[in-house]
């Protein structure tokens, strides 16, 4: 089967790979820079089985910084670019879907569209109508930034958003058996639906999780105003089994690419639909924000010396070299916009500043500049300034 995915984060990519152990695949992306890392079997972004799959050799696996030729040839595309959330608009930006789709359309008739780009309840339906193409299918990822291929060989589920007739169906129970194929864990709930069913539950479960983070979160407010110790509170909550010890590790806000921008659309589709829960978690995520900033500022001026806060790392998650819409961004608006003094130890970033703060890459001077050091996730690095750190980080993981 020859296969087409355009965009290469970290679906793209996940797919790309699982799919080019059995399949003839080409991977497209804006990105020179990515393009040539993955022909030299180098990964672009921090996955080490991805890396490891990579330079193994056994994919049948090009990249290529244009379409020329590919969709032409290809069976099915796989439509992965960015689906950014637009503020003004209360909307997801789709244009690089849509352009993909359109340019498929206009080359391939036969070819099926499968995408896998986060986007707003109804969008599928309605651009199958504009682009007068009904060979198009949504089929949500349920990936994590860091871990993306390991979720894409042991998926928790598959979900098939897809249309009426027969075609389409074949055409959908074919591209799970292209994803099964590659998978290691074979025994996999599929579910076929409407694909404006399919978005829905894409967005349901990310908010969902923000939720989760949320109402964590809020816990840790409680026992940090009232004194209390917020481990045993989650021990005592989580040892329910309806409620599971999962996913419960106190942060400075649900943050990353999916959560907040999922959220926000998700409440944009209920503009016309009575809701309460939806709206809060959103808010709440902002309430959180508010607070740590609030705190970090407490904690630096109870301390003689140094008045300026250290951002450790800017990254949203351990082991991820992702920080678009990371929690501690806020943070550091709160701080700067209180006239606080700011400055961010980032290893990974090629500037020297970030957001108007200078962006230190020597971890010891770093920590001589900083009176008090910032981590949204804690780090044995930081074990010898540990009286100087702030984190709500309780039990070291994401």
């Amino acid at each position: 089967m020859r296969i087409a995915v355009t965009g290469m984060g970290y679906v793209g990519l996940s797919n790309a790979v699982l799919l080019a152990k059995q399949n003839e695949v080409t991977a497209i992306d804006i990105s020179g820079q990515k393009v040539n890392l993955v022909n030299e079997k180098k990964s672009p972004i921090v996955d080490a089985l991805i890396s490891e799959y990579l330079s193994s050799g056994k994919l049948n696996l090009t990249a290529a910084q244009g379409s020329s030729g590919v969709y032409e040839k290809a069976d099915y595309v796989i439509v992965s670019t960015p689906t950014n959330y637009d503020e003004e608009k209360n909307y997801f930006d789709t244009s690089s879907v849509e352009q993909v789709v359109k340019e498929v359309t206009e080359k391939n008739q036969d070819a099926w569209i499968v995408i896998r780009s986060t986007v707003p309840v109804g969008f599928t339906e309605h651009l199958k109508e504009a682009m007068g193409n009904e060979r198009i299918l949504f089929v949500p990822e349920f990936l994590r930034e860091g871990r993306a291929l390991y979720d894409s060989l042991h998926p928790s589920r598959i979900v098939v958003g897809r249309g009426q007739g027969e075609k389409t169906q074949r055409a959908a129970e074919e591209f799970v058996k292209l994803l099964l194929a590659g998978a290691e864990k074979k025994e996999v709930p599929v579910l076929y639906m409407g694909s404006t069913e399919a978005e829905a539950v894409k967005l349901f479960s990310n908010t969902y999780l923000a939720l989760r983070v949320a109402y964590f979160n809020e816990m840790d407010t409680y026992a940090e105003v009232r004194g209390l110790d917020t481990a045993a509170l989650i021990a005592g909550v989580c040892l329910d089994p309806r409620i599971g010890n999962h996913y419960n590790n106190p942060s400075f806000g649900y943050g990353g690419y999916c959560l907040p921008k999922d959220t926000k659309q998700l409440l944009a589709n209920y503009d016309d639909v009575p809701n309460n829960i939806i709206g809060a978690i959103v808010a709440a995520n902002r309430t959180r924000k508010d607070f740590i900033a609030a705190q970090i500022m407490e904690m630096l001026r109870k301390r003689k010396g140094k008045q300026t806060v250290g951002i450790y790392r800017l990254t949203m998650k351990t082991d991820s070299d992702n920080f678009r819409h990371s929690s501690i961004q806020g943070i550091m608006k709160r701080l700067t916009e209180n006239g606080t003094e700011v400055i961010v130890y980032e290893p990974t970033l090629a500037e020297n500043t970030f957001f108007g703060c200078p962006v230190e890459k020597d971890l010891e001077r770093f920590k001589e500049l900083a009176g008090v050091i910032v981590a949204n996730r804690f780090s044995e690095e930081l074990r010898d300034v540990k009286d100087r750190v702030y984190t709500r980080d309780l039990f070291g993981k994401d």
